[in-house]
């Protein structure tokens, strides 16, 4: 079942990158595209979000970047239009609230970040936005104000909302446990602290540390599939009740850390450690992220960007909820080399190959 009506390949009317298959298909249609503008065609490319509710920006952002770089480096940028469509309340956000970066004695925002990106490479915005149906060659989208805009496309990837798969929890009767082993959106409850609360009363301690499930001891939930204590960006619905604002991101570095802890507690609860379990909350680990913006090892660029940590602690840190010594973005040359390195390390650790438990998720 479509989370948007028409959104998403395989019967819908909007492309994606999220398997293998889907960027196969996708690369392709851009070919197609590029051809019919070096004969004189116009062609708009919207890039973004499918949904009120979804996460990882991050995908859809290296996406149009590196989209608007092949556009120049094959001579039809001219005859491109390239649209972001995007459901946070400013650009730069990534499903983390944003976050304000040190550079050369100024504190800068991360949306003054994206901001000046964007505008380098010609690319224009639509943000606080829920995709409300994907249609051949059209859109439309609900705004935070509650007004309901059409928008015509040519070509649209947009990322699904993320969820879990839908499993059904039986208890030893055969009774149905599944909601009170999963939340709502199908991600498995582990220890963290789901109770109501303002957001303004949202705590850092309340993410989990163990990704254990509280009723059932045997079963973790490492990564995206665990369920998020709340938000990370202020929540916020439109006048009708949509909801609009990304969720909290959980791929990359957080899940491999995750994915690292509960190994290591199951590990240690079938050797009989005394139930001591691993921790690693997104509340005190950092996250780096190299986007690139343009494969290309000469005149290719990468946006470097860590944050620490992910989930604001403004207990620790009061101002901004970060560390500002740990929290920067650079975007330029470096980026993409250093991205070309960490793509073949990733790989070389994913193949277990000699000594790759040496590097550092």
């Amino acid at each position: 079942m479509r989370a948007i009506p028409g959104l998403g390949p395989d019967g819908g009317h909007s492309f994606s990158v999220c398997t293998e298959d889907h960027a196969t298909e996708t690369a392709g249609d851009f070919l197609e595209r590029v051809e019919r503008m070096r004969k004189g065609e116009r062609q708009r490319f919207v890039v973004g979000t499918g949904h009120g509710l979804c996460t990882c920006q991050g995908a859809a952002f290296e996406y149009i970047v590196n989209l608007e770089f092949e556009l120049r480096a094959k001579g039809v940028r001219d005859k491109a239009e390239v649209v972001w469509l995007s459901n946070e309340y400013e650009l730069g956000d990534f499903g983390m609230g944003g976050m304000h970066i040190l550079r050369n004695g100024y504190i800068t925002p991360s949306k003054i970040f994206a901001e000046s990106l964007y505008a380098e490479r010609g690319l224009d915005w639509i943000t606080r936005a829920h995709v409300q149906e994907v249609r051949e060659g059209e859109l439309s989208y609900e705004t935070l104000d509650g007004e309901e805009i059409d928008l015509k496309f040519d070509s649209a990837m947009l990322l699904p909302p993320f969820s879990g798969v839908g499993l059904t929890a039986l208890g030893k009767a055969d009774e149905d446990i599944t909601a009170e082993v999963f939340a709502p959106n199908g991600f498995m409850k582990v220890d963290a602290d789901y109770s109501s609360k303002p957001f303004g009363e949202w705590k850092a301690s309340d993410w989990p540390r163990t990704y254990q499930n509280p009723s059932y001891e045997n079963i973790f939930a490492a990564g995206i599939a665990f369920a998020p204590p709340h938000p990370i960006s202020r929540p916020r619905s439109s006048p009708g009740g949509t909801p609009i604002f990304p969720t909290p991101p959980r791929t990359g570095m957080p899940s491999a850390t995750i994915g690292k802890a509960v190994a290591k507690s199951i590990v240690g609860t079938i050797k009989g450690s005394g139930g001591k379990l691993a921790e690693a909350s997104m509340a005190e680990m950092g996250a780096a992220c190299v986007a690139s913006a343009g494969a290309n090892p000469f005149t290719g660029t990468a946006a470097s960007m860590t944050v620490f940590p992910i989930v604001p602690d403004f207990e620790r840190y009061p101002e901004y909820g970060r560390d500002l010594k740990f929290t920067f973005g650079e975007i330029g040359l470096a980026g993409h080399w250093i991205k070309i390195v960490l793509h073949h390390m990733f790989l070389y650790k994913a193949r277990m190959r000699p000594f790759w438990s040496l590097i550092p998720e």
